[in-house]
């Protein structure tokens, strides 16, 4: 059983669009969806051995697009204007380039914008910026010739009456006490009964339920 004989095959150029005057060097690798578009009086040159990422756009404005030998053009990136890419130089993917030139072997992170003056920082702008415009500033308070007195301190604070002293002090008799005493005295009639103001004469007997 004989196995099929390989045969090398160009690469076809229908998966491209080319426009204009383009000039594509043997040994060139180019994606799918790749356009290549030169407006008049403009040139496109891609040298051997360059790589062209898919969907990539090169527009040629009143100028040439040159990529060197070697280089890679990531995918979705623009080169439009006038714009040389050197060779073995690199540019990372969705990257735009406007009418620059990138140096030999220069790498180019993806996402990049290159050549646009439009967005440029503008060096009395960032001065500006910088500058403190704004002073706040405090009022001082007027300084008078008399020293306002210091706060009087809080009244001392008059001590709670303890309504059981008080009583005590006062003279005033305390009839369940005597009443407490004559039960004692009844219970213990040994005992020595503590001595206390016997209640006011004023006071009817009968009001003394220990009475004999």
């Amino acid at each position: 059983m004989s196995l099929p004989t390989l045969q090398l095959q160009p690469i076809s150029t229908s998966h491209y669009y080319v426009n204009g005057d383009v000039t594509i060097q043997a040994g060139v690798a180019i994606a799918p969806g790749v356009l290549l578009q030169a407006d008049a009086n403009s040139r496109i040159i891609v040298k051997t051995g360059a790589c062209i990422g898919l969907g990539a756009i090169l527009h040629a404005q009143n100028g040439v697009v040159e990529v060197g030998e070697g280089a890679n053009i990531g995918a979705e990136v623009l080169l439009i204007g006038h714009v040389t890419i050197g060779a073995n130089a690199c540019i990372g993917t969705a990257t735009t380039v406007l009418n620059s030139v990138v140096a030999w072997g220069q790498i180019i992170p993806p996402g990049s914008l290159i050549g646009d003056t439009s967005r440029s920082p503008n060096p009395e702008l960032e001065a500006e910026a910088l500058q403190v415009t704004d002073t706040v500033i405090y009022p001082t308070p007027a300084i008078s010739g008399t020293t306002p007195a210091p706060p009087e301190p809080p009244g001392a604070l008059e001590p709670l009456s303890d309504d059981s002293q008080a009583a005590q002090n006062s003279g005033i008799n305390v009839y369940g006490q005597v009443y407490v005493n004559k039960m004692l005295v009844k219970l213990f009639p040994h005992r020595q009964p503590p001595s206390t103001a016997e209640p006011s004469s004023d006071r009817p007997a009968t009001d003394d339920p220990w009475a004999d």
